[in-house]
């Protein structure tokens, strides 16, 4: 690093104004006097024009002391180095926070551990937020597509039916052979195998929409009409599913059910892609937080059922309940991914969509099953199966979005 003296800094002035062109990046203050400015080149000036030295920069002097005080007299301005230093610095915080997502799996098992261990961490996670914290997930969704993606997807009727199948027809046949087993080979009580048939009777889980967005983005806007569609249509076939599978008839508040569609995925998509729409600079501020948010709201949603019905999961017999849904979960996956494979063989994006109806075959809303079980059977066991399931299905999403992730790449 190069050093003036005040002499040499007298000679520079003079010398400055004969020099062409005028394209100065380092501007220099001298700290006695700020109207005065003398701003050099970005190169090294050579001997043949300065004499028998050379000059780098950015410059720097040694202080001068006057009456016991020190001081420069040149301010030094911060090096193309330290530049860069502080920008990869920012870029690498930014990236950190996009790639939250790939912590979803640790965050979930730690929050389930935490929930089991210390369930007063999640308790104050109350049911009431659960629908805002769903919204959420989706708003994260919205925010990251356009309104062409969802006409796009309309334009697949036989996939949206596919996954329709998958959700009323192959679900509630494993949720009804799995209620039956715990009941009649576990000689576990009638509500746990009631619990395993209401999970199966339930729309599908909007989280679907979320995995399907981490490992096909493409796809995402089909998976939220998917679960759309078996949402709005719950309100006649899950009471129907219910009393053929459960044998009892399962009221179902309308106004509340249609509200719980407009909270969680209406809204907040819309939302999301209006925001998108209207304030792009906003949206894109935004954009890099939302990962790290949305595993924390993951992480409240998952650990809170646990923490609330933490006595009867842990249970004598919530081993054997957490095999059942453990098992139920898994053959819902794999039925959903080789039914997609059989009947759309043919299709260019084959693959992605067997992920996508996989995920919305294994994942159900084991929350909103929760709600039901609590408020319409006075039996607290058939909401057991529904807070297991919430955090099964959950793990078992997540990690099939790590899986399929990291074959992709």
């Amino acid at each position: 690093m190069g050093v003036i003296s005040p002499i040499e800094t007298l000679f520079l002035k003079s010398h400055h104004r004969l020099l062409q062109p005028r394209d100065y990046s380092y501007p220099v203050v001298l700290n006695n006097t700020r109207r005065h400015f003398a701003s050099f080149p970005r190169n090294s000036f050579s001997s043949s024009s300065l004499g028998s030295f050379s000059v780098e920069f950015p410059l720097r002097s040694n202080p001068i002391t006057q009456n016991g005080k020190s001081s420069y007299h040149w301010r030094r301005y911060v090096s193309e180095s330290d530049t860069n230093e502080m920008y990869h610095k920012k870029v690498s915080i930014m990236e950190t926070l996009k790639q939250a997502n790939s912590y979803i799996p640790h965050a979930i098992l730690s929050s389930t551990i935490l929930a089991l261990l210390y369930p007063p961490s999640f308790t104050w996670f109350k049911p009431r937020y659960f629908v805002p914290g769903l919204g959420f997930m989706m708003f994260a969704v919205g925010i990251n597509s356009n309104e062409r993606d969802f006409l796009e997807a309309l334009k697949r009727p036989d996939a949206i039916f596919a996954g329709y199948i998958g959700q009323y027809l192959i679900k509630p046949l494993l949720g009804y052979i799995f209620g039956l087993i715990a009941v009649s080979l576990f000689n576990l009580p009638t509500s746990i195998g009631a619990g395993i048939m209401l999970v199966s009777c339930v729309s599908g889980a909007q989280l679907s929409n979320y995995t399907t967005f981490l490992t096909d983005p493409s796809l995402a806007p089909l998976s939220i009409v998917m679960t759309s569609v078996s949402t709005a249509t719950a309100v006649l076939v899950t009471p129907m599913l219910s009393l053929l599978l459960i044998g009892t008839k399962l009221p179902v508040d309308v106004i509340g059910m249609i509200s719980s569609i407009l909270q969680v995925v209406v809204t907040p998509i819309a939302a999301g892609l209006l925001l998108n729409r209207l304030f792009p600079r906003l949206s894109n501020a935004i954009k890099p937080f939302l990962p790290a948010l949305t595993v924390i709201d993951m992480c409240c949603c998952i650990g809170a059922p646990l923490a609330l019905n933490i006595d009867s999961i842990l249970s004598p017999f919530g081993a054997t309940i957490l095999f059942l849904v453990v098992t139920f979960h898994l053959l819902a996956f794999v039925a959903g991914y080789f039914f997609t494979g059989f009947f759309f063989s043919k299709a260019p994006d084959v693959k992605a969509l067997q992920r996508t109806i996989s995920y919305e075959t294994g994942m159900q809303s084991s929350l909103l099953a929760l709600a039901l079980a609590t408020k319409f059977f006075q039996d607290p066991l058939v909401g057991v199966p529904p807070a297991i399931s919430t955090v099964v299905m959950s793990l078992m999403g997540v990690s099939l979005v790590t899986i399929w992730k990291n074959r992709k790449e």
